[in-house]
Protein backbone atom coordinates (compact mmCIF):
# COMPACT_ATOMS: atom_id res chain seq x y z
CA UNK A 1 0.00 0.00 0.00
CA UNK A 2 1.29 3.37 -0.90
CA UNK A 3 2.66 5.26 2.06
CA UNK A 4 1.49 8.22 1.20
CA UNK A 5 -1.96 8.01 -0.09
CA UNK A 6 -4.37 10.23 1.94
CA UNK A 7 -7.66 7.91 2.20
CA UNK A 8 -11.38 9.69 3.00
CA UNK A 9 -13.21 6.70 3.18
CA UNK A 10 -12.97 3.15 4.76
CA UNK A 11 -13.70 2.24 1.41
CA UNK A 12 -10.93 3.47 -0.36
CA UNK A 13 -8.30 2.20 2.04
CA UNK A 14 -9.34 -1.05 1.66
CA UNK A 15 -9.54 -0.51 -1.82
CA UNK A 16 -5.68 -0.09 -2.23
CA UNK A 17 -5.28 -3.54 0.15
CA UNK A 18 -3.63 -6.64 -1.72
CA UNK A 19 -6.06 -9.37 -1.21
CA UNK A 20 -5.19 -11.58 1.34
CA UNK A 21 -4.17 -8.71 3.33
CA UNK A 22 -7.81 -7.68 2.75
CA UNK A 23 -9.00 -10.35 3.58
CA UNK A 24 -7.70 -10.40 7.09
CA UNK A 25 -8.62 -6.43 7.61
CA UNK A 26 -12.31 -7.57 6.73
CA UNK A 27 -12.77 -10.26 9.94
CA UNK A 28 -11.53 -7.63 11.69
CA UNK A 29 -13.79 -5.05 10.59
CA UNK A 30 -16.93 -6.75 10.33
CA UNK A 31 -15.78 -8.33 14.16
CA UNK A 32 -15.93 -4.61 15.43
CA UNK A 33 -19.20 -3.43 13.50
CA UNK A 34 -21.02 -6.56 15.09
CA UNK A 35 -19.73 -5.84 18.33
CA UNK A 36 -20.55 -2.52 18.30
CA UNK A 37 -23.68 -1.78 16.73
CA UNK A 38 -24.35 1.94 16.31
CA UNK A 39 -20.88 2.89 15.93
CA UNK A 40 -19.83 5.14 13.08
CA UNK A 41 -16.32 4.22 10.58
CA UNK A 42 -14.24 6.57 9.80
CA UNK A 43 -10.72 7.29 8.80
CA UNK A 44 -8.96 8.87 11.71
CA UNK A 45 -5.09 8.88 11.70
CA UNK A 46 -5.29 7.84 8.00
CA UNK A 47 -6.49 4.11 9.15
CA UNK A 48 -9.65 3.02 9.43
CA UNK A 49 -11.42 3.96 12.73
CA UNK A 50 -14.74 2.73 14.69
CA UNK A 51 -16.34 6.22 16.65
CA UNK A 52 -19.39 5.36 19.18
CA UNK A 53 -19.33 8.16 22.04
CA UNK A 54 -15.49 9.20 21.08
CA UNK A 55 -13.21 7.16 19.51
CA UNK A 56 -13.49 3.69 19.95
CA UNK A 57 -10.18 1.67 18.03
CA UNK A 58 -8.35 1.81 14.82
CA UNK A 59 -7.10 -1.35 12.72
CA UNK A 60 -4.37 -1.01 10.11
CA UNK A 61 -2.52 -3.45 7.54
CA UNK A 62 0.82 -3.50 7.58
CA UNK A 63 2.89 -6.18 5.28
CA UNK A 64 3.94 -8.26 8.28
CA UNK A 65 0.87 -7.79 10.81
CA UNK A 66 -2.81 -6.42 11.27
CA UNK A 67 -2.52 -3.38 14.04
CA UNK A 68 -5.17 -2.85 16.12
CA UNK A 69 -5.13 0.45 18.27
CA UNK A 70 -7.87 0.21 21.22
CA UNK A 71 -6.42 3.02 23.04
CA UNK A 72 -4.04 2.45 26.00
CA UNK A 73 -6.43 1.67 28.70
CA UNK A 74 -7.87 -1.62 25.95
CA UNK A 75 -4.48 -2.59 25.99
CA UNK A 76 -4.16 -2.57 30.10
CA UNK A 77 -6.87 -4.60 30.51
CA UNK A 78 -6.51 -7.20 28.30
CA UNK A 79 -2.70 -7.25 28.68
CA UNK A 80 -2.22 -11.12 29.73
CA UNK A 81 -4.40 -12.31 26.79
CA UNK A 82 -2.96 -9.94 24.63
CA UNK A 83 1.10 -11.48 25.98
CA UNK A 84 1.45 -13.89 22.92
CA UNK A 85 1.66 -10.49 20.55
CA UNK A 86 3.85 -7.60 19.82
CA UNK A 87 2.04 -4.57 22.35
CA UNK A 88 2.96 -1.05 22.86
CA UNK A 89 1.38 1.29 25.04
CA UNK A 90 -2.46 1.45 23.14
CA UNK A 91 -1.41 -0.95 20.09
CA UNK A 92 -0.75 -4.56 19.29
CA UNK A 93 0.17 -6.48 16.24
CA UNK A 94 -1.42 -9.32 15.18
CA UNK A 95 0.37 -11.60 12.29
CA UNK A 96 -0.05 -11.66 8.89
CA UNK A 97 0.22 -15.38 8.45
CA UNK A 98 -1.79 -16.32 12.07
CA UNK A 99 -5.58 -16.68 12.49
CA UNK A 100 -7.21 -13.31 14.05
CA UNK A 101 -7.69 -13.86 18.08
CA UNK A 102 -11.18 -12.28 17.11
CA UNK A 103 -13.18 -13.24 20.03
CA UNK A 104 -10.51 -11.23 22.04
CA UNK A 105 -11.00 -8.41 19.83
CA UNK A 106 -14.57 -8.79 20.78
CA UNK A 107 -13.90 -8.50 24.57
CA UNK A 108 -11.88 -5.10 23.49
CA UNK A 109 -14.14 -4.01 21.71
CA UNK A 110 -16.94 -4.26 24.54
CA UNK A 111 -15.20 -3.15 26.95
CA UNK A 112 -14.21 -0.18 24.91
CA UNK A 113 -17.44 0.89 24.05
CA UNK A 114 -18.49 0.52 27.68
CA UNK A 115 -15.39 2.89 28.96
CA UNK A 116 -16.79 5.54 25.88
CA UNK A 117 -20.42 5.13 27.28
CA UNK A 118 -19.59 5.60 31.02
CA UNK A 119 -17.29 8.80 29.69
CA UNK A 120 -20.08 10.26 27.75
CA UNK A 121 -22.62 9.85 30.74
CA UNK A 122 -20.25 11.52 33.33
CA UNK A 123 -19.39 14.54 30.91
CA UNK A 124 -23.12 14.85 30.23
CA UNK A 125 -23.44 15.17 34.42
CA UNK A 126 -21.13 17.82 34.38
Amino acid sequence: MEARTKFKTVEEYFSALPPGIKTKLEEIRKTIAKTAPGAEEVISYNMPAFKLNGMLVWYAAFKEHIGFYPRPSGIEVFKKELSAYKMAKGSVQFPIDEPLPLSLVKKIVKYRVKENQEEAKRKAKK
